[in-house]
């Protein structure tokens, strides 16, 4: 199985396809609204904007495993992200990244290791993964690195279909 079988629901929970990013490069982040990282959406939206004509996309999984930080129902999340962030790029279900519920994207992504050579679980909101167009995990970036620091946006550009 790939990343792109893995079935997946919107934000309105209408039934979901990844597999219409096939051939993209990849930013897939779980996100929350009411975190000190949530700022990162606007970097998040800006590289989506910059990127996305260029086979690029950034796609947003809100979860509520860490503090708490994503509350909110469906609606409560779309209407911050867009008038908080006007973001524009998919956000899919809240979702558990981690434990017994963990979601099959989440299950595939973790298995990736990280630069130290382990596999392991999310630690916090906005830990992202860089996923190759061919559907691998080329890099898994921590929750403190902004999106668009200097290193991020080289290894997006790098991955960026030709």
């Amino acid at each position: 199985m790939t990343l792109y079988d893995i079935p997946v629901r919107t934000l309105a929970g209408e039934p979901g396809d990844l597999s219409r990013y096939r051939g993209k490069a990849l930013l897939v982040v779980n996100v929350a609204s009411r975190c000190g990282r949530t700022p990162q959406y606007a970097a998040l939206e800006e590289l989506h904007r910059r990127y996305g004509p260029r086979g690029f996309a950034v796609l947003g999984f809100p979860c509520n495993q860490f503090g708490e930080q994503e509350p909110g129902t469906p609606e409560e999340i779309r209407e911050f992200c867009s008038t908080t962030y006007d973001v524009t790029f998919p956000l899919f279900e809240k979702v558990d990244v981690n434990g017994e519920r963990r979601h099959p994207v989440y299950a595939f992504l973790t298995a990736a290791p990280d630069e130290h050579g382990q596999a392991r679980d999310i630690e916090w909101n906005f830990e992202k993964f860089l996923v190759s167009p061919d559907g691998r995990v080329a890099h898994r970036i921590g929750s403190r690195v902004k999106p668009d620091a200097p290193d991020v946006v080289a290894r997006i550009e790098a991955l960026l279909p030709h």
